[in-house]
């Protein structure tokens, strides 16, 4: 099984090529703004309110779009938090420093993006649900996945992985729900 380290190490050393290729871009104010903003809407209250808006305005399928986009991302949060103590896989903020990012991460571990995750996870499983919303979806969700590379918080792998993982939860959530 000597491939698993290979694989490993060409994907480490791309993920910390990029990492400090970011680090030491000075972004424009309004990439900035936008990366601040998207990280912050992929804390939690950004989903809390998605969820109010479907439960006042959502039509007919409103409780089953809820409980596909909710179980989707619970079973992420369980999955990125089991996934993250097993892999224990350093963020590149604790690695190298960033020119102008300084938000501190939430927990000590990179591997996988639990942002993308879950914003991923309500995406793929409102959309179904509502198919007006993937493009504006699917904008916010790779907001939040490319803010958490841009502010150091993860790397390209972490997030691709999350990015994944979000969306086979939403599809499987959605397609338990909608049948």
């Amino acid at each position: 099984m000597i491939v698993l380290p290979v694989v490993r190490n060409f994907i480490e050393s791309r993920d910390h090529r990029l990492m400090r290729r970011i680090n030491s871009w000075s972004a424009p104010t309004w990439v900035r703004m936008w990366m601040l903003a998207a990280t912050r809407g992929g804390d939690g209250w950004l989903w809390y309110g998605l969820g109010i808006v479907l439960a006042l305005c959502g039509g007919p399928d409103r409780f089953r779009a809820i409980a596909a986009a909710t179980s989707a991302s619970a079973t992420g949060i369980f999955l990125f938090l089991w996934l993250k103590r097993y892999a224990g896989r350093r963020r590149p903020c604790h690695i190298a420093p960033h020119c102008w990012a300084t938000l501190l991460p939430p927990d000590q571990f990179s591997f996988p993006s639990g942002h993308t995750i879950t914003a991923f996870a309500m995406a793929i499983s409102v959309s179904a649900f509502y198919p007006v919303l993937l493009p504006l979806m699917l904008f916010v969700a790779l907001s939040i996945g490319i803010s958490r590379i841009v502010l150091g918080m993860h790397f390209l792998s972490d997030v691709v992985a999350g990015a994944a993982l979000g969306t086979m939860l939403g599809y499987l959530s959605s397609s338990l729900l909608r049948a």
